[in-house]
């Protein structure tokens, strides 16, 4: 029976192409079309196949047959191919890595791959990106350069128009790339002068008229950039200093939420910074105008000099400074932004703002006209997307944990997943309410896919694929 059983879900699967191609599926929404998904999830109780795996925070993503991920090994990268209907692994190749970057957060494997139904996609921060087709043969790498990301790099690689989009914000030269699919050859590189270190995965916007638009949520601003060109259309200022989670949207109306520990809630200074010039003057001994970590204003800034000393020669300058000004400047908030326009949009396309409750980094979701926010501990907040009044906040009880992983949601469900690997499914609606609650016992931080009638959940030791029999 049980083979049969895999038979079908061979056959389901290889006639349907997928649509969790991307990190959190369609356009980076977290929602699917899948029906009749399981709601209890464990190694005896809707298990269709289990594979152990190297670590690694990336998410899953989805071909007609095959299921892509990343992972590390020691010091070896690796995109890991494997049968969709079985679990097993069809090919494994190794990224040459150029350096090796060790964190105390994050791996060198968080960015979720990409596919177009035949290759993959896929990019770390000390290799660069890489093209491979079905049979797991190299079709083109760019190595592209250093970077400087304290925390590492996250945001994953997007597809459209046969181009691969890349957005590398960092410390110091931030930048959003345009890659070809079919050659990895640059189409266009645009600066984003504006943006320090960031996690947020882009996403698309085909307005009515014109051309296709790439949405980003950075330091302080979200900004459209031009698909063809990578000219920089508009934007909306007011986000938060350090964006992680990626924006969703409806039709001309898009959803971002941006939060950050403010400098203050960090034990940095107050919010409101002086201006460098009347520091300098206090506190510049060697009158080299610039501060050292010893010269520094506030004695607990030194713990966490890396945040000040961008470009890492040591001293803060000006400009420096004044990305530490302009934190203290940011406000959090989840918004509702009505898209398009030219230049600067703020004072006309933001529609409304709720900022209490927010989660550090897990996305929203917006399913049958609601929008979902989890934060840490559990707390899930249901809100109005038309007028963002709030309809429900509650706990996940069972799961009370931190979350890295975002919710998800199809076939009448939201399914959420915490650190700890507890895997929540609930009643979706403006009454949310919990349907069970699963305990896997492994570490999970990847986002859940969700195809077909399956759910796949990839933990710090395996990827687990559910489905009813």
């Amino acid at each position: 029976m049980k083979q049969f059983s895999l038979i079908l879900f061979f056959v389901s699967v290889a006639a349907a192409e997928s649509t969790w191609t991307s990190f959190r599926g369609p356009n980076g929404a977290g929602v699917a079309q899948a029906k009749n998904l399981p709601t209890a999830f464990a190694v005896d109780k809707n298990l269709a196949w289990k594979t152990a795996l190297p670590p690694g925070y990336s998410s899953p993503v989805l071909s007609g047959r095959q299921v892509f991920l990343t992972a590390f090994e020691g010091e070896k990268l690796f995109t890991i191919a494997l049968d969709r209907a079985s679990g097993k692994e069809l090919w494994r190749k190794e990224a040459p890595r150029a350096k090796v970057t060790r964190r105390s957060v994050n791996t060198p494997v968080s960015a979720t791959p990409a596919t177009d139904g035949e290759n993959v996609y896929v990019f770390f921060e000390d290799a660069g990106a890489f093209s491979y087709n079905a049979k797991g043969e190299e079709r083109w790498r760019y190595a592209g350069t250093a970077f400087n990301n304290p925390y590492g790099m996250s945001a994953s690689p997007i597809l459209t128009g046969g181009k691969v989009i890349l957005l590398c914000d960092q410390d110091t030269n931030s930048y959003l790339l345009s890659l070809d699919a079919a050659t990895g050859k640059v189409m266009w590189k645009t600066e984003r002068p504006e943006a320090i270190h960031g996690f947020s995965t882009p996403v698309f916007y085909q307005p009515k008229s014109g051309g296709a638009q790439v949405i980003v949520s950075g330091s302080y601003q979200l900004a459209a950039y031009s698909v063809e060109s990578g000219e920089k259309l508009w934007w909306v200022w007011g986000m938060a200093w350090q964006a992680k989670s990626t924006p969703v949207l409806r039709g001309d109306v898009l959803y971002v939420h941006s939060w950050m520990a403010s400098m203050s809630e960090l034990g940095q200074q107050k919010d409101d910074v002086a201006p460098f010039a009347d520091v300098l003057k206090e506190k510049d001994a060697d009158g080299d105008g610039k501060l050292s970590a010893e010269e520094a204003p506030d004695p607990a800034m030194k713990p966490v000099w890396f945040l000040f000393d961008l470009n890492k020669d040591k001293l803060v300058d000006a400009q420096e400074w004044e990305v530490h000004r302009k934190r203290g400047q940011a406000r959090n908030g989840l918004y509702a932004i009505r898209l398009g326009g030219k230049g600067d949009v703020t004072a006309t396309n933001v529609l409304w703002k709720h900022d209490k409750s927010l989660p550090n980094i897990p996305s929203p979701v917006l399913y049958n006209d609601v929008l979902y926010v989890l934060k840490e501990g559990g707390v899930l907040t249901a809100l109005d997307s038309t007028s963002g009044k709030m309809l429900k906040q509650g706990r996940i009880t069972g799961a009370l944990e931190a979350y890295f992983a975002s919710p998800v949601a199809a076939d009448g469900k939201i399914f959420t997943a915490s650190k700890d690997g507890k895997v929540a499914a609930l009643k979706a609606g403006p009454d949310w309410d919990v349907i069970t609650v699963s305990d896997l016992g492994e570490e999970i931080w990847a986002t859940p896919a969700l195809d077909d009638n399956h759910v796949y959940i990839r933990t710090q030791k395996a990827l687990y694929c559910f489905g009813k029999p």
